[in-house]
């Protein structure tokens, strides 16, 4: 979902700048006066949160990722232990180790002491905490369960970081691996190979084919180095670029779920936090189409997004989701299944739930057999390129000296 930074006036009639995560100018701007400020101006940013500011690149997040998840825990923690929420939060005013989280829990803290309720607190910093975080609180503070549901957007939370960190830590060996290997064959190609192609040309040595293909690559790529550094870079960045547009978006996820095997995985890790996310909303007293509004928001692939959308309609009409959902056949057969027998059961929101933990189960395994079979290849593969770089350089050394010989 597109990130807005806004300007408004609040009820003092002070200016404040902000960033918020919403569809369109005219959400932010409805969202802003729901809270009692005066829009000024809104402005479109790209990348998410943080992106549109080189100088994030330079500051540490605010509460966001596991440190959000503690956050969210210790308070639940407090105020299942009888403390009141504006004491909880002064409490929680020294865990953080960088001031600008403590300035957040502050301003939290300081909006709650003015009669604010948390819900209304923490919507004052758009972008930071999701629209499912403050609908959750929102709906614990109506319920008068928020403690409860504090330790529920934990487990959520927790959840959520541990199955990014585990695909994370599932790629980080290839790349390096990548990057290292790489960069040593650019360094044989650009400075190596060169040396033999000149001592070659001196001696006039009649070369094999191969040889003299090996050559004439190291002799272009020390001429043209610059080209295999930055074309992958440009192309990266194209990328990010076309990520941004909706319509490319949306045929590049649809085309990725066709793929063997990739797109299965991504279809298993949507529908794991699909179910996660919703499952939470309905256990926590969110009604159905609500739910389904915000949960489609943690939907990283738009093709299933877009799905999600249609079954949102079609569940506003009187469908059932697990009907809704198999229409387009993109979510995985299982999920629906268990879906529906979480509807006729009466159980939809621990069947979402345990529909989760199954998909993250299956998602880790297929993770783990797929980096088990990833290294090898990538190995194999660079030494072979190596192996024949290496090769076609020294046979022709080789029969010279046994010429000479």
């Amino acid at each position: 979902m597109p990130h807005y930074r806004y300007r408004a006036l609040d009820r003092h009639g002070e200016a404040f700048d902000g960033r918020m995560e919403a569809t369109s100018d005219a959400e932010v701007a409805a969202r802003l006066q729901e809270q009692g400020h005066l829009p000024l101006t809104t402005r479109r940013v790209d990348g998410g949160a943080g992106r549109g500011d080189w100088r994030g690149l330079f500051q540490r997040p605010r509460l966001q990722g596991a440190a959000q998840a503690q956050f969210t825990r210790q308070l639940g923690t407090l105020l299942s232990a009888g403390q009141p929420l504006d004491r909880a939060l002064t409490t929680l005013l020294e865990v953080p180790d960088d001031e600008r989280s403590r300035r957040v829990i502050a301003d939290i803290r300081d909006a709650v002491r003015g009669g604010a309720p948390l819900s209304q607190a923490l919507e004052r910093h758009d972008g930071l905490f999701s629209r499912l975080y403050v609908n959750m609180v929102r709906a614990g503070e109506s319920g008068g369960s928020l403690n409860e549901t504090l330790h529920r957007l934990a487990d959520h939370l927790e959840h959520g970081e541990v199955l990014k960190g585990r695909i994370v830590n599932a790629l980080v060996y290839p790349v390096i691996l990548l990057l290292v290997v790489g960069g040593a064959l650019l360094f044989l190609l650009g400075y190596v190979v060169p040396q033999f192609a000149q001592m070659y040309e001196s001696l006039d040595v009649t070369l094999p084919w191969f040889s003299r293909a090996v050559l004439e690559v190291g002799l272009w790529v020390r001429q043209w180095w610059i080209v295999p550094v930055t074309v992958p870079a440009m192309g990266l960045l194209w990328i990010e670029r076309k990520r941004h547009n909706p319509d490319f978006r949306l045929a590049f996820d649809g085309w990725l779920l066709k793929r063997p095997m990739i797109g299965a995985l991504v279809a298993r890790l949507e529908t794991a936090r699909l179910a996660r996310t919703l499952g939470t909303l309905l256990r926590n007293g969110v009604p159905l189409l609500a739910g389904l509004g915000i949960a489609r928001n943690v939907l990283g692939n738009r093709a299933l997004s877009s799905d999600l959308v249609e079954a949102s309609e079609a569940v506003r009409n009187g469908a059932g989701l697990s009907t809704s959902l198999a229409r387009n056949g993109r979510f995985p057969r299982l999920a629906v299944q268990m879906i529906q027998v979480g509807e006729e059961s009466g159980t939809l929101d621990g069947m979402l739930l345990r529909t989760a933990d199954v998909f993250e189960q299956e998602s880790a395994r297929t993770i783990d057999r797929m980096l088990s079979a990833l290294v090898p290849v990538i190995t194999l593969v660079l030494a072979s390129v190596v192996g024949v770089v290496i090769f076609a350089v020294l046979v022709p050394l080789y029969d010279l000296t046994n010429a000479i010989g």
